[in-house]
């Protein structure tokens, strides 16, 4: 899959009357992700293009820093206001007395018969939309942290092992009769560079009288969080989901299981998948019932 070229994107959005969902085929990008990346960057349209994208500068609400845009051109501009404050308050009579700088009984009045105008009621729907695709964004920036976590390789972060090294004496490299360096097998544990690894995931690094360690984030968290949100994760991330938790799960049996009888254990010889989740639900089935 090659590269979106998300400034090429702006630009096109920015310098053309080309609609979201022309766009979102062209480039073959979600939709609901072209509008999110609009509102967080602030994407503007030319002047000469600008009858859809926002309220005149006029009437613009005040102190408002950031609001959702409108985009309908069959709205007056206090119809939408009317639709940024209702988006931002979800109360009709509040939204129609700050639209319209009108008394609060005029609001009421008014306000309900707002909602059912064709047009404010479509535009409303539509900004409703595209706050729900920005939140569910956040979640799944959220979510993909979790699989960060979840989905972690040691080896991600060190390189460990055995390798040959010289013998030391306190007068250097030790000498065979043939003047060759003696050498002997020893397990080596090296450290990756900070910049080469994500470091969002490793909650403590320390040295201590037996080396340098490195702890990362709770994995059995990180699958629960996951099991919760199973429906969001992709068909991919779901499978690996399923075999870490697999994996987890052996590692915690470790192939062993409890003789009741006699207080001995029992080595478990586990040739295929299937016969791993046969051990790990009788375990759990034998739990149950203590």
């Amino acid at each position: 899959m090659s590269k979106i070229n998300w400034e090429k994107i702006r630009q096109e959005w920015e310098t053309t009357k080309i609609t979201f969902k022309a766009l979102a085929e062209k480039h073959d990008v979600p939709e609901g992700t072209l509008k999110s990346r609009r509102s967080r960057e602030k994407w503007t349209r030319d002047a000469t293009n600008k009858k859809d994208a926002t309220i005149s500068k006029k009437m613009q609400p005040k102190k408002e820093k950031k609001e959702p845009v409108v985009e309908s051109d069959n709205l007056t501009d206090k119809q939408r206001l009317f639709c940024i404050y209702y988006i931002k308050y979800f109360n009709a009579t509040k939204a129609y007395q700050k639209a319209y700088e009108c008394d609060y009984v005029t609001a009421n009045v008014n306000g309900s018969r707002l909602l059912v105008n064709a047009s404010i009621k479509a535009e409303i729907q539509r900004m409703k939309e595209e706050q729900t695709s920005d939140l569910m964004l956040d979640v799944r920036d959220v979510l993909q942290k979790y699989i960060d976590i979840a989905f972690a390789d040691i080896t991600d972060f060190t390189t460990f092992g055995k390798k040959e090294v010289p013998v030391m004496t306190e007068f250097g490299p030790l000498i065979d009769d043939k003047g060759n360096e003696v050498t002997q097998e020893v397990n080596y544990v090296d450290f990756h560079e900070s910049t080469q690894v994500d470091g969002t995931i490793i909650t403590e690094v320390k040295q201590g009288r037996d080396g340098i360690s490195v702890k990362l984030a709770d994995k059995m968290k990180a699958f629960e969080m996951l099991s919760k949100y199973f429906d969001l994760l992709s068909d991919n991330d779901k499978k690996r989901l399923q075999e870490e938790k697999l994996k987890t799960e052996i590692a915690k049996t470790k192939a062993e299981t409890k003789n009741e009888e006699t207080g001995s254990t029992k080595t478990i010889v586990l040739t295929n998948e299937e016969e791993m989740r046969k051990v790990i639900a009788e375990r759990k089935a034998a739990k149950e019932d203590e």
